[in-house]
């Protein structure tokens, strides 16, 4: 069943209704998708005083779909435009999380990322991307010499150059995740598991009437909020066309990205590894990240796929992917190499690049015109897990500005 439905004394009112318009609802805020972004929104918009707010998630436990298949990496904000949204979220994101999980003992480390690359194409294009982070106000990289990567990096080949990324890092997205559920909660948030939301219906003066079925018991229940965010990850699209005229209906795209484990224990690397990758891929190549416990991993690569389901590895993408690690890591075993888990991005079109050029496709974060109180999350892809914090305070704004 869903949560009690009980609202906080004095609820504040959203700038778009008059307290003559308003009649009782459930809960001032609703957010579907209890990913780390939505969890996130979640945390932000229950602090306020005299609010009510219920997070539904069709899944048994919060972030189980992208926010614990991914890279744990906190992003720096470097490869996309400076006026984007993933930019602004991703700089502004990266701070919070750092400062947060510094305060609240979450697992984290700063470990520097390096792009390597290995051509003179590539090293052109790594120096636009060098170029580009000087022009951001909180986005610093700098050029790594030939004798500084041989003594701090030794197994990391780079034939024509590095540029080092040096406020990149990692976090146990799990242990966020368990801090961002908790402290929701204190403040009052209600959850509800195993709830799959099958209507939506905006009532002028009210708000939104959502009606869910439980994975509990078959019932199915509605629940009236004030304002509804959609931060559904690949059900976005779905809870986006349930809600929004035809004509402004959305078409998922899913990414579908392999990891690969490596057993050997050499060799090693203290930093984050990228390949250079040019304008218009749909994702960063198939680098090399770290575990809090020190141990690499590969991936992710680039799969189109039709289904955010299709989530077992396959062998053929780790020999394609092999050619490209010993690029970097030449020293590799590929013996040691073995398929680990895979993870979907939510795109919003298939091709769609992650850095500059044509084929950017930016977040969608936005109230929807003609649907007050009603906030759209789509496109959530990587910096996601960066930007979290930077969303949930972005979305507080829109709601409350």
């Amino acid at each position: 069943m869903l949560a009690r439905g009980i609202r906080k004394s004095s609820p504040v009112l959203p700038r778009y209704f008059s307290s003559a318009q308003v009649r009782p609802a459930d809960f001032t805020h609703a957010v579907i998708g209890a990913g780390v972004v939505g969890l996130a929104v979640a945390r932000q918009l229950a602090a306020r005083e005299g609010t009510s707010t219920i997070l539904l998630e069709r899944h048994d436990a919060p972030g189980t779909e992208t926010s614990s298949r991914n890279s744990e990496v906190i992003h720096a904000g470097l490869y996309y435009p400076a006026d984007s949204l993933k930019t602004k979220l991703c700089i502004r994101g990266r701070n919070m999380m750092y400062d947060l999980c510094s305060k609240h003992d979450i697992p984290h480390r700063n470990t520097k990322k390096w792009i390597v690359a290995q051509t003179e194409e590539q090293w052109e294009y790594t120096l636009r991307v060098h170029k580009h982070a000087q022009s951001l106000s909180d986005a610093p990289t700098r050029l790594v010499g030939a004798e500084e990567a041989a003594r701090r990096e030794p197994d990391v080949k780079a034939d024509a150059g590095i540029v080092e990324s040096p406020t990149t890092g990692i976090v146990d997205s799990h242990a966020l995740m368990t801090y961002l559920h908790g402290d929701f909660e204190n403040n009052g948030g209600d959850c509800a598991f195993k709830t799959h939301v099958t209507n939506v219906e905006y009532i002028p003066g009210e708000g939104y009437k959502i009606t869910a079925i439980s994975d509990e018991d078959g019932s199915i229940t509605s629940i009236t909020a004030e304002t509804l965010i959609n931060s559904a990850g690949h059900g976005a699209c779905a809870i986006n066309n349930l809600i929004l005229p035809k004509e402004r209906h959305r078409t998922p795209a899913y990414a579908k990205g392999t990891y690969f484990s490596y057993t050997a224990s050499r060799p090693r690397t203290s930093v984050l590894v990228y390949p250079a990758t040019l304008p218009g891929h749909g994702g960063l190549g198939t680098h090399l990240t770290l575990d809090m416990g020190g141990r690499i991993r590969f991936g992710p690569d680039v799969e189109w796929v039709d289904d955010p389901n299709d989530l077992k590895p396959s062998p053929a993408r780790m020999e394609q992917a092999i050619p490209e690690i010993l690029s970097y890591m030449p020293g590799v075993d590929p013996s040691a190499i073995a398929l680990d888990y895979c993870g979907i991005r939510p795109k919003l079109t298939r091709g769609g690049g992650v850095n500059i050029g044509k084929t950017f496709q930016d977040f969608i974060i936005q109230e929807e015109e003609g649907f007050p109180g009603f906030v759209n999350l789509l496109g959530i892809e990587s910096p996601g897990l960066t930007s979290s914090l930077a969303i949930g305070e972005m979305v507080d704004g829109l709601l409350h500005r």
